[in-house]
């Protein structure tokens, strides 16, 4: 199946990513820095978006540089754009040709923003209409749901990050990720067979914070495409201010916790779900004490930094939303009443 074969490409995909783009990536990043950018403005749609909510948490933690996520509708519908002097003003779409993402770029440059296309088409109006373009180089994606140019995107967010930042110790973190995203597809059956206690899920909630808090929303969106599940994605914090009422026993939980800053505040609301409210966990975590938690623990590797854990901790979740998928005898390639390519004005 394409959508299965796609996965398991994301480390070759990856890694040729960051042999060849690097040097685009640290023109970019030159660039930026000689413009004394003072935000990011960033539109995307979809999984895209999710992918913007890494840039929000990364480059501002590790670049100091704000990220405002664009709302297209005020370029488009309302005609009213707002103000981006000093920004950076960029668009991620796997395909290029949302016009309602184009016309932030466009915009962008109207008003003599430095801009910046990142997508798997070099040659798409999205890319025609930016300053620079950063080539995630997935190759062709037939499934309709996006895996491999989804962590692309991660990628070309966290070397440019690494770029800004001049940090040869995170170009090495990030020459590990193919090696890592391996170890974990090696789980591949292990998380097949973990997906039949789910057959006959209808709703579910998606947990995390921080750096992950991208992987909670792609998660939940790749259950809701293929497997028609109502996934609820919440930032741990927020779910504490009225969801947490929903739960009751058997009421199940999909949770990213990795080791980090976020991981204490995580553990405390996880402990709360399943001792008390007896909720149903799966767990993706590279701490053992997290994972024995969970009545379906995915680990990854341990050595992950936490500001990476996005790029790998969304690959099992592709392959429980994919095997939940086929678990229900739905179309793993062509979900019903939605397209590989979207175009939103």
């Amino acid at each position: 199946m394409p959508l299965h074969n796609e996965i398991l490409e994301q480390p070759q995909r990856l890694a040729d990513l960051l042999s060849s783009q690097r040097k685009t990536v640290e023109l970019v990043a030159e660039k930026i820095k000689q413009q004394d950018v003072a935000f990011a403005f960033l539109a995307a749609r979809g999984t895209s978006d999710n992918a913007g909510r890494y840039a929000n948490y990364l480059w501002g933690a590790s670049n100091g540089i704000p990220v405002a996520l664009a709302t297209p509708s005020l370029f488009t519908i309302y005609q009213q754009p707002p103000k981006l002097k000093n920004a950076l003003v960029i668009g991620i779409s796997q395909s290029g040709q949302s016009p309602d993402i184009v016309s932030v770029v466009e915009e962008g440059k109207r008003q003599n923003c430095l801009t910046l296309a990142i997508t798997n088409d070099p040659d798409s109006p999205l890319a025609n209409a930016a300053d620079f373009t950063l080539d995630i180089q997935a190759g062709p994606e037939v499934a309709v749901a996006a895996t491999k140019t989804y962590t692309a995107e991660l990628m070309s967010i966290a070397m440019l990050s690494a770029a800004l930042s001049g940090c040869e110790d995170c170009w090495r973190g990030l020459a590990q990720v193919p090696a890592w995203i391996e170890r974990v597809l090696a789980l591949d059956e292990t998380i097949a067979g973990m997906t039949e206690r789910f057959r006959y899920m209808q709703h579910c909630g998606v947990l995390g914070r921080g750096f992950n808090y991208a992987t909670v929303f792609e998660w939940a969106l790749k259950l809701k495409e293929l497997t028609y599940v109502e996934a609820e994605p919440y930032s741990s914090a927020d779910f504490q201010h009225g969801p947490i009422a929903m739960i009751e026993k058997g009421f199940p939980i999909m949770a990213v916790a990795p080791n980090g800053k976020t991981f204490d505040t995580l553990m405390t609301l996880f402990r709360t779900l399943r001792k008390e409210l007896l909720a149903e966990l799966v767990m993706i975590s590279n701490d053992p004490d997290a994972l024995s938690l969970a009545q379906s623990p995915i680990p990854i590797p341990p050595e992950i930094p936490e500001w990476l854990t996005p790029l790998v901790s969304i690959v099992p979740a592709q392959l429980f939303a994919y095997h939940l998928t086929v678990v229900k005898s739905l179309n793993t390639e062509t979900p019903r009443s939605i397209h590989k390519v979207t175009e939103t004005r």
